[in-house]
């Protein structure tokens, strides 16, 4: 008589996720202050609220988000601590555009076998990711998909809530003609255009170990640059009085023209140069190797601008002298105008995301 089948023999291991938790549970509680309650592995994360009646009219903001298919490239390098700041970025800094701050955020990992030290790598990487944002991290799930996903295969995803009173509230009421746009860096390709830069690198027939001297390092190293995380310095700068910020787009999936024109609102056109900074070399080599179009790459990737804040024209100063002050490489990136109505061509983007909103003109050539 053979033994009856059992969870383990499934391909579950439900001790192994108990060891990732003890991995990673130190990393967590170092995001966590005295608002979260009962520490980690309840069945849900609590955080006391009771702040929020200090808000006149509090408004709730939440996102949620993946990291997308750069997780291959951690899963092909076999480097799993520096994901977690892609998929805080992607979330928390989706939240200050409105000028909350968040609050908690939570996440999923879904993968094929539970590595405690694999899953503890990418738990450690998103509490670091979480310390920056000034957010706790209160809770999350890993699940093990045997059959669905391959032994080495994961995804991760996550959600965070914050608040912002509602008089403070950042966004397309408060845009006018006369603004300026202050460009801030990204620290390379963040989370988006992975499937394009993936195929770009195949069809060069390029490995990941290979030195590229435009890089000063591998091409590997070069994909897995963790995301830059905005949040702290976007909110720091929102409370400067001096800086007069209108309103912030976060550079993601469709990139800068289509993410700025959601926060204009109709009639207007933001006017960018993109002459106003230098491309780091990864877009540079992506296109070359791919022969990829511009208008492609545009609406694919960041192309180095990361975050955009938009500013009274009184704010400029203050704005770049903020974030100098807090390391954030930031320039002049174009204008804010009313639209006209002749206005087209294909450097014109208007109407994404669904969004009844401005329009962003891009003009000028780029800096290699």
């Amino acid at each position: 008589m053979t033994d009856g089948m059992t969870y383990a023999a499934a391909g579950v291991d439900t001790e192994a996720g108990d060891k990732a938790v003890e991995l990673m549970k130190d990393a967590v509680r170092r995001t966590q202050g005295p608002q979260v309650l009962g520490g980690v592995g309840g069945f849900a994360g609590l955080y006391d609220a009771s702040a929020l009646t200090r808000f006149r009219r509090p408004l709730l903001a939440t996102s949620t988000d993946g990291v997308g298919t750069k997780v291959a490239i951690a899963q092909a390098l076999d480097v799993h601590h520096t994901i977690g700041f892609d998929l805080v970025g992607m979330v928390v800094d989706d939240i200050v555009v409105v000028g909350a701050q968040p609050l908690f955020m939570t996440d999923y990992i879904a993968c094929g076998k539970v590595v405690p030290e694999r899953i503890a790598d990418i738990v450690r990487g998103i509490a670091a990711a979480c310390e920056v944002a000034g957010t706790a991290l209160v809770g999350g799930e890993t699940a093990e998909h045997p059959g669905l996903l391959a032994p080495d295969d994961y995804d991760v995803a996550g959600a965070a809530t914050g608040v912002v009173e509602a008089d403070r509230l950042l966004g397309p009421d408060r845009v006018r003609s006369g603004d300026v746009l202050i460009g801030m860096a990204s620290s390379g390709l963040h989370s988006n255009g992975y499937s394009l830069v993936r195929a770009v690198v195949k069809h060069a027939g390029w490995e990941l170990d290979r030195h590229v001297e435009e890089f000063g390092r591998t091409l590997g190293e070069e994909l897995l640059e963790p995301t830059r995380v905005y949040a702290r310095d976007c909110l720091e700068l929102a409370r400067d009085e001096a800086a007069q910020v209108h309103a912030f787009t976060h550079v993601t999936g469709g990139g800068l023209a289509a993410n700025l024109a959601r926060v204009l609102p109709a009639g207007t056109v933001a006017t960018v140069d993109r002459g106003s900074w230098e491309v780091p070399a990864v877009f540079g080599t992506v296109r070359d190797l791919g022969g990829v179009p511009q208008r492609d790459l545009e609406n694919t990737l960041n192309l180095g601008v990361g975050m955009v804040a938009i500013v009274g024209q009184d704010g400029v100063d203050a704005a770049l002298s903020r974030l100098a002050a807090q390391g954030v490489p930031a320039w002049v990136l174009g204008t804010v105008g009313d639209l006209d109505e002749a206005a087209s061509g294909q450097d014109l983007v208007t109407g994404t995301k669904g969004v009844t909103a401005g329009a962003v003109l891009m003009t000028g050539t780029y800096r290699a």
